[in-house]
């Protein structure tokens, strides 16, 4: 008897990577709505934080909206209306907690002791 390997509904899945997001953030191309920033000068790692958590949120806020308003949509036999999926991104968007998607800053902080040269 084999075990299912389908992931539960509802588990940790990221609309995308955090080391996409930093590689795509530092180059400059401004991923998911964040500023665009000067490849060569680059930006402060709090920033960087920042920005990721705050794509974060909007793209799990409209993936919400999505959800809910397909819900709506079945449940009264209508199509589904893109301003009603606006309207509850907007809600969504301002009532999810910037501390609900867990993130681990390490992730975006150097190793002090690898900067150091160990001459």
């Amino acid at each position: 008897m084999g075990i299912p390997l389908k992931p539960k509904k509802g588990g940790f899945l990221r609309p995308f990577g955090c080391g996409w997001f930093i590689r795509e953030y530092l180059a400059g191309r401004a991923p998911y709505g964040s500023p665009a920033i000067d490849p060569d000068v680059g930006a402060p790692q709090s920033e960087l934080f920042q920005e990721y958590k705050l794509a974060l949120i909007s793209e799990i806020a409209m993936d919400r909206a999505t959800r809910q308003a397909e819900k709506i949509a079945r449940k009264e036999g209508k199509p589904i209306s893109p301003d009603k999926i606006e309207a509850l991104f907007e809600e969504y968007y301002l009532h999810l907690p910037y501390k609900t998607i867990a993130c681990r800053y390490h992730s975006f902080v150097d190793i002090p002791c690898l900067l150091i040269s160990r001459d």
